[in-house]
């Protein structure tokens, strides 16, 4: 990198982890003594993270319309057809195992129908929890009141804690996270006169992600990121990776 780079105009860049690390060291040097860039970064981290988070959660439009339409198509009663003389006595010369085999195969049906009933109202309702998630995201993050803190963690990964103390809620937006061991999944926590309370789980398939912190968070003083076991913790159960303690 050459010395009359322009560090001002790598602020869209670095928000989006696209410096290399020669530029980005240089940069964030940069960014502890330059409070328009620091403001500037923080913009572009929320907008990449809202954008990111409004593509990624919502369900392909094909499988929730397939779905859906083989709801419609698959009988759940196989239907009805009048008794006449010659049917009973075609049903009267048919094996015993074969007539079994039948109702198992009109039970099976009915089955497939409840399945697919119950996949579609899966379906529906992670769509419901993506757009819930999303606006939560949006609320917090283009609140005119938001602020932000942003620490490096370990391995070149970094937390932004995006804050709106109007809505009493919290977004922590994560880069290039580790993936937790196995079994494993990195948890949220707030705070508060000492005590972690918890605040949510991180997806651990994702380095790059955005996610909303469950509860207040003008009752918190801190927000703390652990490594749990999956499903999460009641209580931290080991130390953690960072705590953040929330702008004002």
């Amino acid at each position: 990198m050459t010395t009359d780079t322009d560090l001002h105009t790598l602020t869209g860049a670095y928000a989006l982890h696209a410096l290399p690390d020669e530029e980005r060291e240089l940069f964030e040097q940069h960014l502890n003594a330059c409070g328009s860039c620091a403001e500037e970064v923080t913009e572009f981290t929320a907008t990449a993270a809202r954008l990111a988070a409004a593509a990624a959660v919502t369900p392909r439009p094909a499988m929730r319309n397939r779905v859906l339409q083989r709801v419609t198509t698959v009988r759940q009663v196989a239907p009805f057809v009048p008794r006449t003389p010659s049917a009973a006595a075609l049903r009267r010369r048919i094996p015993q195992l074969a007539l079994a085999a039948c109702l198992a195969a009109t039970a099976a049906l009915g089955g497939v129908a409840v399945w697919e009933h119950h996949r579609a109202e899966n379906a529906a309702a992670e769509e419901r929890q993506a757009r819930r998630q999303t606006d939560e995201l949006a609320a917090v993050l283009g609140a005119p009141d938001a602020v932000s803190r942003r620490v490096p963690l370990e391995d070149g990964a970094s937390a932004t804690l995006v804050v709106s103390r109007t809505r009493d809620r919290a977004v922590l937006v994560a880069a290039d996270m580790v993936t937790p061991p196995r079994g494993k999944v990195y948890q949220l926590w707030y705070e508060q006169e000492g005590t972690m309370r918890p605040a949510g789980l991180m997806d651990a398939d994702r380095t790059h992600q955005a996610v909303p912190l469950s509860g207040s968070a003008n009752s918190a003083s801190a927000v703390g990121i652990t490594v749990e076991p999956a499903g999460g913790s009641a209580r931290p159960t080991s130390a953690p990776l960072a705590v953040v303690p929330l702008p004002t």
